[in-house]
Formats: structure tokens, sequence, C-alpha cells
């Protein structure tokens, strides 16, 4: 069964992925800006017979989780090919080296022979010695760099494998998944690994999952099942912790506010950008939360840890020592987020004695002239 030739583009199982609806091959669309983005599709039965489309989904999970289960099985064959390349330097370099040797026996026979042709010429034949010693030094040269080249391979740390080196080459056998994911590691590369592994993938779409079964090379099937986006989800959803915290201050401040919490709160949008008002605004839109209302904290009972301070007649900072002192009850959704008190906690007897001698413990001012200010 022809699998085609490894197709351009990200998408990591283009040409390896049968519809197990109907049985045809499914295509890859890419999108987005750069064209990164690959989506699956089974549209053979709308092109060929007017029917309705077969099946469509993203590639990125299936993609990461067909990664996955190649790197589980390359581990123990990358720490065997890191052994094997350490014995293949090994023999190697003996081979090196013996080759070396003889072919420095072979040269000190042609320095020696050629010796014994110029000592056998008659010195009278001045053309034919002058030849002579020109090739017995030519021997002698070659000779000379045969051996340079021997002790350069007893003594030279590059031909012998270092302990650190021995380390660091089991440990990227061991560790396939970052050799994966490396910059060096192209799509083109991953392609062929995937394809020298597999030989099919029969995809089905179940509600919210996709149900596959991999036929690797060899005979051997595994069933998996990958999750699904639903409709309306993507890779750049605001994180779920984002959301409930817009949730909860979207009935105390309006979107503005809630930018600038957000921000000193060290939150993202999903793509990792800062927060405004407008993405405010769209986070609400999107969950169907509804804007800060004028009025409503007071409509429930709530005030702010400034009229506290007012209706207890202390400063802000007295309120909130009585916060952290579990006196007044409140709560505070994150860190710069406005406190919560209710406005009942404000006629405890407890927290009006305790705001009492606060108050009274104040030092007096030492200048008469000062003016006492009215809270």
């Amino acid at each position: 069964m022809s699998r085609g030739s490894i197709r351009r583009g990200e998408a990591l199982l283009a040409g390896l992925l049968r519809c197990r609806h109907c049985g045809r091959k499914l295509h890859v669309a890419y999108s987005s800006e750069n064209g990164s983005s690959g989506r699956y599709h089974c549209r053979g039965g709308q092109f060929n017979h007017g029917g309705d489309r077969c099946i469509s989904f993203g590639g990125m999970r299936i993609d990461r989780a067909i990664g996955a289960e190649v790197i589980e099985r390359l581990q123990p064959l990358g720490i065997e090919a890191a052994i094997g390349a350490m014995e293949a330097r090994r023999v190697e370099n003996a081979e090196k080296r013996r080759q070396v040797e003889l072919a420095i026996e072979q040269a000190r026979y042609e320095a020696a022979r050629a010796r014994r042709q110029y000592d056998a010429v008659d010195p009278d034949n001045r053309l034919v010695a002058a030849e002579l010693e020109q090739r017995w030094n030519e021997r002698l040269l070659a000779l000379r760099a045969l051996e340079d080249e021997r002790d350069a391979l007893a003594i030279g740390p590059q031909t012998m494998l270092t302990q650190a080196e021995r380390e660091r080459l089991l440990a990227l056998g061991a560790d396939v998944e970052s050799a994966w994911h490396s910059p060096g590691a192209t799509p083109a590369t991953r392609k062929r690994i995937v394809r020298t592994l597999i030989e099919e993938i029969v995809v089905r779409v179940e509600d919210d999952a996709l149900a596959l079964v991999i036929r690797w090379a060899g005979g051997d099937h595994t069933p998996l099942r990958v999750r699904k986006n639903r409709a309306g989800q993507h890779r750049w959803g605001t994180d779920a912790g984002v959301v409930e915290l817009v949730i909860a201050l979207a009935r105390q401040l309006p979107d503005k506010a809630i930018a600038a919490i957000l921000n000193r709160a060290g939150k993202t949008t999903g793509r990792g950008n800062g927060w405004t008002r407008s993405r405010v605004c769209i986070v609400r839109n999107h969950r169907g939360i509804a804007p800060y209302r004028e009025g409503e904290r007071a409509e429930r009972g709530e005030v702010t840890l400034e009229e506290a301070a007012g209706v207890l007649k202390v400063s802000e900072a007295t309120v909130r020592r009585l916060i952290n002192e579990k006196i007044l009850p409140a709560t505070q959704h994150c860190k710069g987020a406005p406190w919560v008190i209710r406005g009942d906690d404000l006629d405890d007897a407890t927290v009006k004695q305790t705001a009492d001698a606060r108050r009274q413990r104040r030092p007096p001012s030492v200048d008469r002239r000062q003016n006492a200010l009215a809270l």
C-alpha cells in the first residue's frame, strides 16, 4: 500500500491517515498567517459523489500524540544506538591505526628499495643518480608523514572516547524526546522517522475524541484515543483560572480596572499578551459574563476597604490589620484586587470595639497648634 512521498508542511501524519468511516485517505489543509496550522479532513465522498463531508479535525493534538508514541518506542533503540555508536567509533579508531601501521610498513619498504636502487647506480651516470635520489627523498617524506599521523592517532584526545563523551552519548540516546524536539530536527526528518516505524493510522471520530489504530511496521497494532477539541476551543484559549478571576472581578470592577489587576498579577491572554479593556470585554462576551453595573456592590451589601474605614472611623491601614488578624472577615480574589467586605460584618461588636481601641491608641501631637483631623 503506497503512502506517497513526504509532503511539504508541518503536518506530521500527511499520507498516513485513513478514514475508518469510508476507507479513504485523509488530506491535510493549512491555515493561519504562516500556514503552520494543519487540519486533516476526509472529503473524498463529497468531491467524487457530491455527498456530505466525512470527518475533519485539527492536527496539533493527534500529531503530538503520535509523536509521543514514536518517542516511547525509540527510547530503548536510542540507547542501543548510542552504545553502537561508541563501539563503532572504537572499532573505527582501531582500524584506522592498523591501516596506518600497514601503510608505514609499505612506506619503509618503498624507502629501503629506493635507497638500494640509488646505491646500485653508477655514480658517473649523474642523470639517473639524481632521479633515483629524488625518488628516495619522496619515499622518506611519505614515510615521515605516515609516522606523524600514527603519532597523532596515539596521542590525540579527539580519537579517544572520554568518559564525558560516553555519558553524553548515553544521555542523548536515553533522551530521544529532546532530540525529537530539538531545533535541528526538521519536520521532514520527523516524517521520515514516523514513516520508518508506522505503516498506516486508521482514525475514527467518536463524539469529542479520535479513536486511532496504529499499524506499526512489522505487523503490530496499537489502539489510541486522543481527545478532540470541542467547538470553539483552540490552543489559544484563555486559562481557566484567569476566566474564573474575570468572572469574580466583573462583579466588582469595570473592564479597564480588571485589565490593570490582571496585568499586575502577571496574568496573560491565551496568546501570551497583556490585558486591555477590549480583551477583557471579549472574554466576558465570549463567556456570557455581564459587565459591572454601578451600585451592584451596594445592592449585595458589600463595601470596599475605603468605605469600611469610613464607617469604622479608622485608617485603611487599620482595616487591613483587622483583616490580617482575622477580626474582620473579608475576601480578596487575587493580590491587588479590592477587598470584599460585607457591611453587616462592620456592625459586629468585636469589630467595633477593636476599631475604637485602635483609634484611641493614637498618640496625641506634641504641638498644641496641631488640629485634629475629623474622621
